[in-house]
């Protein structure tokens, strides 16, 4: 299956369906006030970056974005892929132009914030995996049981 990968608007109906089931995921996962969830509306900022995964049919299978805060730091947000391509790859590409967009405006360090109840151990598979390693609370999220960080300097 060739999978493309491109920055994209957020606010597309199939990219809404798939944050939509990200947020369907996330539910039942941690508790509301430990789920830090962009809106597609938010992910259309000025400061944020969304890519698209798309298969040979030009449907959505994935997505991440790139949000970021100042010259130096970034924060990878809503990283998701379908059921369908899970363990194909997907998620490392998405990653991939997540980074690569970083370095290419000089960014320093990535951040991010992901769950760190069963079921978010793919996510911290893929991180671990490129690199990135575990830290202490980063940016305004609290410090909590419910709640995983990661960095990597580039």
């Amino acid at each position: 299956m060739a999978i493309t990968i491109a920055a994209e608007s957020p606010l597309q109906d199939d990219v809404r369906a798939m944050i939509a089931e990200l947020n369907a995921l996330l539910r039942p996962l941690s508790p509301p006030q430990f789920q830090f969830q962009m809106t597609a509306e938010q992910m259309a900022g000025d400061e944020t970056t969304v890519f698209v995964a798309r298969d040979g049919h030009s449907a959505v299978v994935g997505m991440g974005s790139l949000k970021t805060h100042d010259a130096k730091l970034g924060e990878i947000k809503r990283m998701f892929t379908a059921p369908c391509v899970r363990g194909t790859g997907v998620g490392r590409l998405i990653l991939g132009a997540i980074e690569d967009r970083a370095r290419g405006t000089r960014l320093e360090r990535l951040v991010l914030e992901t769950g760190s109840t069963r079921g978010f151990e793919p996510a911290w598979r893929i991180y671990e995996r490129a690199g990135y390693t575990q830290c202490g609370a980063v940016l305004d999220y609290p410090d909590s049981a419910y709640n995983r960080f990661y960095e990597k300097k580039l």
